[in-house]
C-alpha cells in the first residue's frame, strides 16, 4: 500500500481489516503499521477493530451458568412437547375427515 494523503477509503476497507486479522504478508502489513503512525483516522479505525475483536473473545469464552442452561433446556422441551401434540392432533383431525 502506496503512503498517500488519507480519505483512505481502500486502507479501511480492506487492509485494516485484513490486518487486523493478521491476513496480510509482511510487506503489506508493514505498509499500514506506517501509514497508521500517520493517519489518526485509521489508527482509530484499527483501535475501534481491536475492541470489538476483544470484546467478541471475551463473550465467547464465558458460559452461561448452570441453573440458566437447566431452565432453558425445560422451556425447549416444554415448546417441543407442544409441538409433537399439536402435530398429533392435527394428524388426528386429518385422519378423521
Amino acid at each position: 500500500m502506496t503512503q498517500r494523503p488519507c480519505g483512505c477509503p481502500e486502507a479501511r476497507a480492506r487492509q485494516l481489516e485484513d490486518y487486523l486479522h493478521n491476513e496480510l504478508c509482511s510487506e503489506d502489513a508493514e505498509d499500514i503499521r506506517a501509514h497508521m503512525e500517520i493517519c489518526p483516522e485509521c489508527r482509530d479505525e484499527h483501535k475501534v477493530g481491536l475492541v470489538l475483536q476483544q470484546a467478541v473473545a471475551r463473550v465467547c469464552r464465558e458460559t452461561a451458568p448452570e441453573q440458566l442452561r437447566v431452565q432453558v433446556l425445560a422451556s425447549l422441551r416444554v415448546i417441543q412437547a407442544g409441538h409433537a401434540t399439536s402435530r398429533a392432533a392435527d394428524a388426528s383431525a386429518s385422519a378423521d375427515r
